[in-house]
């Protein structure tokens, strides 16, 4: 099974909100009908980017990495946000 770390964009806040997941459809699902708590205020999300990775371990150290203050703030730049 393939895990991945997506970047999503609030419509509603204009912010960005970094996961992982190993079902992405059903992530994406989940955070726009208002199931997953820290982002169901901020709805609706449209997704930016996935990144691939081989197991739930890189994918969860990426996502942290990604969620670091330097790396949101590169992630804003490039989707100019």
């Amino acid at each position: 099974m393939k895990f991945c770390v997506y970047v999503l964009y609030s419509l509603k806040n204009k912010d960005l909100y970094v996961g992982s997941t190993g079902d992405l459809d059903n992530r994406i699902k989940l955070h726009n009908s208002g199931r997953v708590r820290s982002t169901k205020a901020y709805r609706p999300w449209e997704l930016l980017e996935i990144r691939e990775c081989n197991d739930r371990s890189g994918a969860v150290k990426l996502e942290r990495f990604l969620k670091t203050g330097q790396q949101k703030e590169i992630l804003r730049k490039k989707y100019s946000v």
